[in-house]
């Protein structure tokens, strides 16, 4: 049994509707959710990076889109390559080809990507916005005053 029924989600959680569609998404993406391998890793406080082992794909063949924080690398061979006269015995690099979806969390923006050694390896990081930074707010200050200021990391860790 592979099918999970999340319609009571939707009339028991009000406001979580956006999650519960994204776990319904996310257990309908990709058939083969094991193609290819890849790794997420943290590489500092606030970056990321995202390794696929892609064997086989060249540059060209790979398409890296991000659209409303959905991460989608695809990959596709041409059909030159795959009939270029060559006869297997065994075939055993996969170069079929693929999409693999990842959900970026929000403020998350890719900065790069590079493709060394049949690794695809697309680095994040995590950018707030300066209204979604905390800020100190001094008792007794009116808005004629000057704004709130931003606490720094220092003001933090000593708090």
């Amino acid at each position: 049994m592979n099918t999970i029924d999340l319609s009571p989600l939707y009339r028991t959680m009000v406001g979580f509707d956006r999650m519960a569609s994204m776990i319904d998404s996310a257990a309908r993406l990709d058939g083969a959710q094991g193609y290819p391998p890849y790794n997420i890793e943290r590489v500092g406080d606030d970056r990321f990076a995202i390794e696929i082992a892609v064997a086989g794909f060249g540059e060209d063949d790979l398409d890296i889109e991000l659209k409303e924080n959905l991460l989608t690398v695809a990959g596709k061979k041409t059909q030159s390559e795959e009939s270029d006269g060559r006869e297997f015995l065994h075939r055993g690099i996969a170069e079929r080809g693929f999409i693999r979806r990842f959900q970026l969390a929000d403020h998350v923006v890719v900065t790069g990507a590079d493709l060394v050694n049949g690794m695809l390896r697309i680095d994040l990081r995590r950018e707030l916005p300066e209204a979604a930074k905390p800020r100190k707010i001094e008792i007794g200050q009116t808005a004629a005053k000057e704004s709130p200021k931003l606490i720094s990391d220092n003001d933090a860790s000593a708090a």
